[in-house]
């Protein structure tokens, strides 16, 4: 089925949205946290679940049937703020509170229901197994809700992701999406060079659905994925190939990134980039 037109012209609004205030937002925050390339790379991902495919209540925020969203690669929390924000989630005023002492929206998301946080992260490979409790909790009570989970490349480097993966494939978590942001590089550099594994032979050989989005960055073609993966018996893989500070030509592809800090000058040079 193929999503509808205006759809993915809302989710690519939304992404352009998103790009800016990542990097207004990651140059005010100066060096408390921010980072940029993973940032980047899962804008249309987040763009795309928020802006389409999530199914919340906007006026109701506790709804107990709406689905639920993971963000397990927790220092991507400033992509996932900015999701929020251009789907109406949250307002502009609490984006602007990123970062801010007393604040709902820390570098490192925490909980925080009522917004739209599931999950307080920080430490990565804990998402996975905390979706699992939801699938299977959502499984046993009989409940419509998908749960998705979003993971870095390099996080499935984690052992527990691993353990996890055994345990959904055991339960038959068939309302369970793991996206993973396939950027290949992680904070030390290529994760070929740092820990060279197939994962898309690797979540088939742990009995997982997987499907292959080639364009990470085509809010149509996540949009096919996502309406692909409710749809099966078994837990999806989803990978999106990615890259890493997509939108910014300094960033791409550049470890650097993982967690650099812009200056002035970068700053109007990233941002010359976004609005030209």
């Amino acid at each position: 089925m193929e999503p509808q037109s205006d759809m993915v012209a809302v989710c690519e609004k939304a992404a352009a949205r998103m790009r800016r205030n990542i990097l207004k937002l990651a140059f005010m925050a100066g060096k408390k946290g921010t980072h940029l390339g993973g940032c980047l790379s899962v804008v249309e991902i987040l763009a795309t679940l928020w802006c389409s495919v999530l199914r919340i209540k906007q006026d109701e925020p506790l709804w107990p049937d709406r689905d639920r969203f993971i963000l397990s690669k927790g220092h991507a929390s400033l992509a996932l703020y900015t999701a929020m924000e251009a789907a109406g989630t949250i307002s502009e005023e609490q984006l602007l509170t990123f970062g801010k002492n007393g604040g709902p929206l820390s570098t490192a998301s925490s909980l925080v229901p009522g917004l739209g946080l599931e999950f307080s992260n920080g430490s990565l490979g804990l998402g996975l197994p905390y979706g699992i409790g939801l699938a299977l909790a959502a499984k046993r009570l009989q409940k419509p809700h998908h749960i998705y989970v979003l993971m870095g490349d390099g996080e499935c480097n984690e052992g527990s992701v691993w353990e996890a993966a055994m345990a959904a494939i055991h339960y038959q978590l068939s309302n369970l999406t793991v996206i993973v942001d396939y950027n290949r590089m992680q904070s030390d550099g290529k994760c070929s060079d740092i820990m060279n594994v197939q994962l898309t032979g690797m979540w088939k050989g742990f009995g997982w659905n997987v499907i292959v989005v080639e364009d990470g960055h085509s809010p149509g073609h996540l949009c096919t994925a996502f309406t692909q993966a409710r749809q099966g018996t078994t837990p999806v893989a989803l990978i999106a190939h990615t890259v890493k500070g997509k939108g910014i030509s300094f960033m791409e592809h550049n470890s650097k990134w993982h967690h650099g800090f812009l200056s002035a000058e970068e700053y109007d040079l990233a941002l010359k980039e976004l609005t030209r």
